[in-house]
Formats: structure tokens, sequence, C-alpha cells
């Protein structure tokens, strides 16, 4: 059996960031319970936000501008983890809205 996914998201304690990264957790993990190794949340310092899913940077907040939705971090997952899987009505409403 493949080895399952990991998540960590570092954020800076300094920007007092903890709560979104706890919720962006707490989205990934009900999306993703059973697919997911673990929702690793990382503490840092001096602005960093970032979101990796084992080798592959999913939302860096300098390079990408600010934070995800929960929506484009789902999405995100599942593109690289379980593309051929659909996320509900996340899809449909992307799919409404092209």
């Amino acid at each position: 059996m493949a080895q399952k996914p990991v998540v960590v998201i570092h954020y800076c304690m300094q920007c007092n960031w903890l709560m979104r990264s706890a919720w962006m957790a707490q989205e990934l993990l009900h999306t993703f319970a059973e697919d997911l190794a673990e929702v690793t949340l990382k503490p840092g310092t001096g602005g960093i936000f970032e979101i990796t899913l084992d080798e592959h940077l999913l939302w860096e907040r300098k390079r990408d501008g600010g934070f995800p939705d929960a929506t484009t971090l789902k999405q995100r997952v599942r593109d690289i983890c379980f593309p051929d899987r659909t996320l509900g009505h996340i899809d449909k409403h992307k799919t409404e809205v092209s």
C-alpha cells in the first residue's frame, strides 16, 4: 500500500496566524480524513506562511499573494494526490463560474 501524503502548514506565530492555520488544517482533515497521513502545524517567524504536500509547495504567501481559501487549498491537494476525485459542490461552483 502506498504511503499516505503529509501536509505541513508552516505559519508565523509572530503574525498570529495560528487560528488561520488551524482552520485550514480542519478543512483539509474534514475533506481528506481517511486519505492523509497527517496535517501538521509548524510554528515559525518572519512572516512565513507555506503549505506543503510531501515535496510539493502548495501555497506560499509571498509568491501566491496572501492566503488560500478552503476551496483553492482542497483543489490543489486533490489535483496532486487524487486527480480523479470529485469535490462535490466545490467543483460544481468552479464549473458554474467558468
